[in-house]
């Protein structure tokens, strides 16, 4: 873990610490271990009591250090256009916007659904699963400029788009900053494709009167492709079905036609 790392989040608990008026000789853990073992935590991600556990504090205590180093780093966070006006001076000529669906213990907060029905708000259907929907920004290079807040699973990525005002935020971007958004488009409501009856075919004759391309018969080939892999074979005249036909029923099967004897 880069040391430059450790030594910027203790330096932002230290000064958390001086705004709260937290007392020396209080807190379990210094500064520097603090901002360790959050670290740790986005690192490996595994559960806080045994987090606690490796450094000597209880699975109270590793929770609310992990929430304080959580709250300091949001509060460094710029927001959605400061980090716009961020990309434009950078030189950056579009930005990317896409969702992730973050997953979570299950919740017991319900929802009302578009039918009317009451359903789980953090359940997603689309990943038949519980989760949080969170909506990115970022550079062309893949690099994250900006995360919203958590939304309930079962909105969709436009709903949490305009539920967060992202969508005005990438049209006064486009506007002032002359930053555009490559799929600006699919922010819209799509009408019919064809809205009128004669667009479809315009520009081209209608389907009746087209003939499929028949390939050449010189660009057939006449011989079978062999490999080095195996020996050539003769090909078969009449090659056997991969698959066996089942049985046609009783009743239906036609009748054969017989001469009579006489």
């Amino acid at each position: 873990m880069p040391r430059e790392l450790v030594r910027y989040l203790s330096r932002l608990l230290a000064a958390e610490r001086r705004a709260r008026g937290t007392r020396k000789g209080t807190r379990k853990l210094t500064c520097w271990y603090q901002a360790l073992m959050v670290l740790a935590w986005f690192r490996k991600g595994e559960d806080k009591t045994l987090l606690g556990a490796g450094f000597g504090v209880s699975r109270a205590t590793a929770y609310r250090y992990v929430a304080e180093g959580i709250a300091v780093l949001t509060a460094q966070a710029p927001d959605l256009r400061e980090a716009l006006k961020r990309v434009a001076a950078d030189g950056w000529s579009h930005v990317i916007l896409d969702g992730k669906l973050f997953a979570t213990d299950r919740l017991a907060e319900t929802t009302t659904s578009v039918k009317g029905e009451q359903i789980d708000a953090w359940y997603c259907g689309k990943h038949r699963d519980f989760g949080a929907n969170i909506q990115a920004l970022m550079r062309p290079d893949g690099l994250p400029i900006w995360t919203s807040d958590a939304a309930p699973g079962h909105l969709h990525d436009f709903t949490c788009a305009q539920l967060h005002d992202i969508t005005g935020a990438l049209y006064w971007a486009a506007s002032q900053l002359n930053l555009t958004h490559p799929g600006r488009r699919r922010l819209r409501r799509r009408g019919p494709r064809y809205p009128h009856a004669g667009q479809a075919t315009r520009g081209r004759p209608p389907a009746r009167h087209r003939q499929p391309r028949l390939q050449p018969a010189s660009a057939i080939p006449t011989r079978p492709r062999r490999t080095g892999l195996r020996p050539a074979h003769r090909p078969l005249v009449r090659p056997a079905p991969h698959h066996r036909q089942p049985p046609q029923r009783r009743r239906y099967r036609p009748r054969r036609t017989r001469t009579h004897p006489i």
